[in-house]
């Protein structure tokens, strides 16, 4: 069994963790994390969110974050952008990516933004279009894929036929997330095969939530799979607001942890990172969730 030979980590801490924050963080915290996350060598940050702060405070200074990073060369600043006027404001903010969202879920999809996921994917058109006459690549998200806090478990056919709409629409990746973490390697596996008969595996990414301790075993089952692109957050920065007092996403350390030990480049100097981790936690005054994270910074301590 053939393992990939490089994985690409798309860093979600600064947008997906820190959005669940309930204190306010400073834009100058969360400037100094994405610098320290591209200085440990992380390829992909997603650095924000352009959406209503009524409903999402925490990203309220989404424009003055991207204007205030110092931006490295080859790394990728991205953004959520949930509709046309959120991506103007990505755009005017030099974001390099956008991302867009929909779920496999109809309930989750209705609960969460108040429409059915065929009436989400439509709205989504005039973004990629205006992305496309821009040049700027669109990203696709697609939550619930195994399972969902309102209908229980998803069938992995509706889960792909999400993701090939996604993708015929013109994103160049899928990003498949287990939102509330109750998959295992074998209902993941069975998930992204179902994926990977409509999208290519090379487009598809792996978006895991740790609430059942599950993350780190659904990442190799999705590397036995040929999946090459992972989605993690320093720290695990981030809950699972349906789950409470659960953990939410898969901690980069961790991540970058397991590919090191299976010979699997990342680009990622994991001593840095697992110090980025330590400093964020501190910063927020929260616990480090990151296993592995917590283990170097106390080895290299004593």
């Amino acid at each position: 069994m053939s393992l990939p030979a490089h994985v690409k980590i798309v860093e979600v801490g600064p947008r997906d963790g820190l959005q669940n924050e309930k204190q306010v963080v400073p834009t100058e915290t969360k400037i100094a994390l994405i610098e320290r996350l591209a200085d440990a060598g992380v390829p992909v940050i997603e650095a924000t969110s352009f959406v209503s702060p009524k409903w999402v405070p925490q990203m309220g200074d989404n424009s003055a974050v991207l204007a205030g990073i110092r931006r490295r060369t080859g790394v990728t600043y991205t953004a959520l952008t949930p509709n046309l006027q959120g991506f103007d404001g990505a755009v005017a903010a030099r974001a390099d990516e956008v991302a867009i969202f929909a779920a496999a879920s109809e309930a989750f999809s209705k609960k969460n933004i108040n429409c059915t996921i065929a009436e989400s994917l439509k709205r989504f058109e005039p973004i990629v279009s205006a992305a496309s006459a821009l040049e700027i690549p669109v990203r696709g998200y697609v939550s619930c894929v195994v399972g969902c806090p309102y209908e229980g478990p998803v069938a992995s056919e509706k889960t792909a036929e999400v993701a090939r709409t996604l993708f015929e629409m013109g994103c160049y990746e899928v990003s498949l997330g287990d939102t509330i973490g109750v998959g295992n390697p074998s209902s993941v596996r069975r998930m992204i095969e179902a994926c990977a008969r409509h999208v290519p595996i090379a487009r598809l990414a792996g978006h895991y939530h740790d609430t059942y301790g599950m993350a780190i075993a659904n990442i190799y089952a999705s590397l036995q799979t040929g999946m090459a692109v992972f989605d993690a957050s320093v720290a695990g920065l981030g809950g699972c607001p349906y789950a409470q007092g659960a953990s939410g996403n898969v901690a980069t350390e961790d991540v970058v942890y397991l590919l090191d030990g299976l010979g699997i480049e990342t680009g990622i100097d994991l001593a840095k990172l697992a110090n980025v981790g330590a400093w964020i936690s501190a910063a927020l005054n929260r616990p480090n969730g990151a296993k592995s994270g917590r283990a170097l910074c106390a080895r290299s301590s004593s």
